[in-house]
C-alpha cells in the first residue's frame, strides 16, 4: 500500500491512477472524482512512481493539453477515450 494524503491506496489503485494520468483524454477532474486527488497530487504521484525521464516526457505531453482539463476541452468531447482505442479483436 502507498500512503497519499493520509489515505491508503492499493497498488491496484496506484496503477489505475498512473494509467488514467497517462491517457491523453482522461481529464484530471475524472481522477479527482474517482480517487479524490487534486491535479498537483496526481503530478506528485507520477513524479514518485515514474523514472525521471518518463516523468519529464509525461509532463511535456500534459502541459497545456486541452483534453486533460474539463474547462479547456471542447464541449463536443463527451468521452474519455478515442472510439477506436478499445476495439474488439
Amino acid at each position: 500500500m502507498v500512503i497519499m494524503r493520509k489515505l491508503a491506496v492499493s497498488q491496484c489503485d496506484l496503477s489505475r491512477i498512473i494509467e488514467m494520468a497517462w491517457e491523453d483524454r482522461t481529464p484530471f477532474e475524472a481522477i479527482s472524482f474517482e480517487f479524490g486527488l487534486s491535479e498537483g497530487e496526481v503530478i506528485k504521484v507520477m513524479q514518485n512512481s515514474l523514472k525521471k525521464s518518463s516523468f519529464k516526457l509525461w509532463r511535456e505531453r500534459v502541459a497545456g493539453r486541452k483534453t486533460k482539463h474539463f474547462s479547456l476541452r471542447d464541449k463536443s468531447v463527451n468521452r474519455a477515450y478515442c472510439p477506436t482505442q478499445y476495439k474488439q479483436r
